[in-house]
């Protein structure tokens, strides 16, 4: 996609989610209502997210993957085990 068709697309997202979030609320199901006060409450970072080249994607990729880790030795093993698999493992 063209840089700036891509640009595009995601201002008309941002704009969408600011105006059409008041619609959503007054029309839509309660669970639609609820999501659109919610996006609302942090517009700034909604809309941060849909402009910003940039993510924490890789980094929360880590931190899913010590979760996992340590829920599966989760009473078997020590903090140091557990330390040597988090660092070891890639």
């Amino acid at each position: 996609m063209p840089e700036s068709s891509q640009a595009w697309s995601v201002t008309v997202e941002a704009n969408c989610c600011s105006t059409g979030s008041a619609k959503l609320k007054q029309a839509g199901p309660i669970s639609v209502a609820k999501f659109a006060s919610f996006l609302r409450q942090d517009l700034d970072a909604v809309t941060a997210g849909l402009t910003l080249e940039w993510s924490s994607g890789i980094v929360e990729g880590h931190v899913n993957r010590v979760k996992t880790i340590k829920g599966a030795m989760y009473g078997r093993a020590s903090f140091r085990l557990l330390r040597i698999r988090i660092l070891t493992r890639p």
